[in-house]
């Protein structure tokens, strides 16, 4: 199988710091492979479920509309493969023509607040539940999220140089290849009636590229996330893969292991390390 460009676990257990890293802007919304397939339920997302993927506050209009022209001007310079787009469209426009999320966060009264976002690939998470909040209120199930992280994040925000674009990852694993996941609950329901060998077979890395850039107007700042999915068993065929995703599967803490849901496929997880 063709190995995915983004295998996070080989860098070490999953942690919550931030750990974010400079890419130039060329590498910022590259093409990759199943694009097509998932722009096409991306559209139809935002046509059918838009009160789910889409949400927009009026102080947040502004920081949108430069959200929204800058992502255009990248494509137009570095996305030859895509059509010339035109000056003056929406958030929601621009992002049927990248597979990556947009989320904008304004700095209102020195809170970095999510005031603008197209959500749809979510993982685990639900838009109309985080609409118009605060780093604090966005990360407040996280372990050590609310003020640590949060607190972190917002010196991230307010030292980001003008042309600067920070990267890092997250991933988990998932029951089948779904990307709009807004909550965990129906996976974990199928998980309950599966053998953990079934459950093994179906069973799919979820990776989170995230990347920041600061908008025009010098505060606001564009959070984007690409989701990405693949079957894990074909990756852990390979012996230094398998070694390095169970080192991390076992050394991540235990209370971030809880808040992604490991706990649940750990039998399938286990299974699957068994067969390999």
């Amino acid at each position: 199988m063709n190995v995915p460009r983004y295998l996070p676990f080989l860098d070490g257990p999953a942690l919550v710091a931030p750990r974010m890293k400079p890419i130039n802007e060329a590498d910022w919304l590259p093409p990759h492979k199943g694009e097509a397939e998932w722009l096409q339920e991306k559209r139809s997302l935002l046509t059918h479920q838009a009160d789910q993927v889409f949400a927009i506050h009026d102080w947040a209009e502004d920081a949108a509309t430069s959200a929204a022209g800058q992502v255009t001007k990248h494509l137009n310079q570095f996305r030859p493969d895509l059509p010339e787009l035109e000056a003056g469209l929406s958030l929601k426009d621009v992002s049927q023509y990248v597979s990556d999320d947009l989320c904008v966060m304004v700095n209102r009264d020195g809170l970095y607040c999510l005031g603008a976002a197209i959500l749809c690939a979510p993982t685990f998470w639900a838009l109309v539940d985080k609409a118009g909040k605060p780093l604090g209120g966005l990360h407040e199930e996280v372990p050590g999220g609310d003020p640590e992280l949060a607190s972190r994040i917002s010196r991230i925000f307010s030292n980001l140089p003008q042309n600067a674009i920070l990267e890092r990852f997250n991933w988990t694993v998932q029951l089948g290849p779904e990307r709009f996941t807004p909550s965990s609950g129906p996976m974990k329901a199928r998980l309950r009636e599966m053998e953990p060998e079934a459950a093994a077979r179906e069973l799919y890395l979820r990776v989170e590229r995230q990347t920041i850039r600061k908008l025009d107007d010098g505060s606001s700042v564009l959070f984007t996330i690409r989701i990405l999915i693949d079957p894990l068993p074909p990756l852990l065929e390979r012996a230094d893969h398998r070694t390095a995703f169970e080192e991390s599967w076992n050394r991540t803490a235990a209370d971030l292991a809880s808040y992604k849901g490991w706990p649940h496929y750990e039998a399938a997880v286990r299974c699957l390390m068994a067969a390999g």
